[in-house]
């Protein structure tokens, strides 16, 4: 092995000497280069991120010069294993699968038996590029990987802790210093803690695994203002039931967390339809989709709790009581407004209400052209915030006033698309449109970055469906939408949520997706659709404490949701992987009632009562689930699976439907 990137950049020449690159820039490309792995990356990419603010032609130069430094300790042979390839185009570093530790590291994890999972832990000193001075300007290039291996040394943390043989073997002396470094860059590193009080227990020293568990609430609660996650709380609470079953016989009560909720003093609202004085029905879509920009504009206010705008239209064409409405809503605040579309003309009237009292803090209309609609739309947003808080900072206000597109032609038509897809999950026919339609807004604007996302996520309902027609190719479009998704809208949330989604479920690609949710959630906290993909995301990187907890999460944000039902699933999927077999059926079994249609959920349900030994009311669920999808087989399942990182998730999900009664 020449090269370790976790821990910091250590480089071994052919002559086993360390490499010293003449340039830090030089050192930085060459990890870049390991971390691509034989995919490489395209020159002008390189030269770009590395040497901003040079000419093309003097960026270009730059990185020949550092190429040809890295070539000096590595030349090209027929028995070089490191030499660099490439073209005019693309460069790559090719290594054999020996000499670079995160390759060794990921071999090991996907090997998966205790040994190989300990020979990771071993291989994990720290970070990738721990110690390095990165520039500000390549944060944005290396921050994936860091968060990737970091994301990665924590499952397997996790992992290794629950398959340790006896105690004071090599596994569990890996596991324990593993704990420990990764909790000395990170005191919070909830699954080091965790690790370290399985240890403790495994040892037979349950009072030192109950002070591990005081120590990590105490770290969360001064530093995040947080509780521990539902699989830490319950390892702890098993380890209290233990101790006092010993002294007493009775074994003690569960603790119970609550469900995370906003802040007592944080404000909150909603925004309600706004009514279409068009004229024109057919104009209604438009008016909804307005509302949807302005709630994802506020969304972005971190001092603001808002309600999904999902949740908010369940009140669509009703009479209502404003007071009521925030009781239902649980918010403070609630904007009411209109759109009037007459040709080339708009007018935007909104107003702020307080539910305690309902008095009026502020009323206004905007007026203007079609193409100052995403201007106007601005204009109600922070018109709104202002009034609900004259402090919020200037640079909150200005990301709120990104255009989604151009060109108000794709826009209208993204828009329709909406609206198609909005009203159905379970018509083939109503999907096709919606897909119809997000396909014209990306001809029309081949950068509109959402209409990518909405688009991907229709493939993601069609292979959740089984409506899938020319397997492979959906796929690989699926995947080219998201990819493309995530590419123009790195700072919209939105694009980001589902283009990331579509990344793990239809493509596979659970770091890229978790990274894609991550980023999400970092630019909007407040988006329940983002807190909801992050549940599934969390359930199938094995992570059900989170995943658990920030589908509750979304549930709060948007309690109305018409999609109330995916977040109920992905609480179930969570509770599954957790072996918490009856959690997972009374959450899927909400689903259902919301969605009855919902092929997902019943497999949830059917795998849920089989493994908790119900088998009579699993071949009932299993029966539904044949009458939907009469081609499902345990031969063709993969096809439908959630791409589950842990083994042991997969194989009991896979057992459970088959003693469900899922045909060969």
């Amino acid at each position: 092995m020449r090269i370790r990137l976790l821990g910091g950049l250590e480089v071994t020449s052919p002559e086993c000497r360390p490499v010293r690159f003449a340039t830090r820039k030089t050192s930085l490309l060459f990890a870049a280069l390991v971390l691509a792995g034989r995919r490489g990356h395209r020159r002008e990419q390189l030269s770009e991120a590395f040497w901003p603010g040079r000419s093309d032609g003097q960026a270009r130069n730059s990185l020949r010069q550092a190429l040809v430094d890295i070539r000096r300790s590595f030349p090209t042979s027929k028995d070089a294993t490191i030499y660099i390839d490439g073209d005019q185009e693309t460069v790559a570093l090719i290594a054999g699968p020996d000499e670079a530790d995160i390759s060794i590291f990921e071999r090991k994890l996907e090997e998966g038996r205790a040994t190989d999972l300990a020979f990771a832990a071993d291989l994990y000193r720290g970070g990738v590029l721990a110690g390095e001075a990165i520039p500000e300007e390549l944060d944005e290039w290396f921050g994936p990987y860091l968060n990737k291996y970091q994301r990665k040394a924590l499952q397997l943390v996790d992992r290794l802790s629950l398959a340790l043989p006896t105690p004071g073997s090599a596994e569990e002396t890996a596991c324990e210093g593993l704990a420990e470094r990764l909790l000395a860059s990170d005191p919070t590193a909830e699954a080091a803690h965790r690790a370290l009080i399985r240890i403790h227990a495994h040892r037979g020293h349950e009072n030192a695994a109950l002070r591990q568990f005081e120590l990590c609430r105490t770290v969360l609660k001064k530093q995040l203002d947080a509780e521990p996650e539902a699989q830490t709380s319950s390892l702890a609470a098993s380890l209290l039931s233990r101790e006092r079953t010993g002294r007493t016989g009775v074994a003690a009560p569960v603790q119970v967390l609550a469900v995370p909720t906003r802040h007592d003093d944080q404000p909150s609202i909603a925004v309600l339809p706004f009514q279409n004085l068009s004229g024109d029905v057919e104009q209604e879509y438009f008016a909804d989709g307005m509302v949807e920009d302005i709630v994802t504009a506020l969304a972005h206010f971190r001092h603001l709790f808002v309600v999904a705008r999902n949740s908010s239209f369940a009140y669509k064409g009703r009479s209502i009581d404003i007071k009521q409405v925030g009781r239902e809503l649980g918010v403070r605040y609630v904007v009411e407004g209109s759109v009037r579309r007459a040709g080339d003309r708009l007018r935007i009237a909104g107003q702020l209400i307080d539910t305690t009292t309902g008095a009026y803090l502020w009323a206004d209309r905007f007026d203007g052209t079609l193409a100052e609609l995403f201007d106007l739309q601005d204009q109600v947003a922070s018109s709104i915030v202002g009034a609900i808080t004259p402090k919020v900072e200037e640079a909150e206000i200005e990301r709120a006033k990104r255009k989604p597109t151009e060109s108000l032609d794709a826009y209208d038509y993204y828009l329709r698309g909406l609206a198609a897809f909005d009203r159905t999950i379970t018509s083939r026919s109503g999907i096709d449109d919606a897909l119809r339609l997000f396909m014209k807004a990306i001809d029309l604007d081949p950068e509109f970055a959402i209409a990518h996302a909405r688009a991907a996520r229709c493939y993601a309902t069609r292979k959740s469906n089984g409506w899938m027609v020319d397997r492979a190719e959906e796929i690989a479009e699926a995947t080219r939408l998201a990819r493309r998704a995530v590419e123009l809208g790195r700072d919209d949330a939105i694009a980001l949520s589902y283009g990331g989604y579509v990344l793990g479920y239809v493509g596979g690609d659970l770091d890229a997706s978790a990274a894609c949710i991550d980023r999400a959630l970092a630019l909007n906290p407040n988006l329940a659709a983002a807190l909801g993909v992050s549940s599934w995301v969390r359930a199938c990187l094995g992570e059900p404490g989170k995943a658990v907890e920030h589908a509750a999460l979304a549930m709060r944000l948007s309690p109305l949701d018409p999609r109330l039902f995916a977040w109920q699933f992905n609480s179930g999927l969570a509770h599954f992987c957790a072996g918490h077999y009856d959690d997972a059926v009374a959450w899927a079994g909400k689903s259902l009632r919301h969605q009855p249609n919902y092929v997902s959920a019943m497999r949830v349900v059917a795998a849920g009562h089989a493994l908790a030994g119900r088998l009579s009311e699993a071949q009932q669920m299993m029966a539904r689930v044949c009458e939907f999808d009469p081609s499902l087989r345990l031969s063709n399942l993969a096809e439908v699976l959630p791409p589950f990182y842990r083994p042991d998730d997969r194989s009991r999900y896979i057992e459970g439907l088959r003693k469900a009664g899922l045909p060969d």
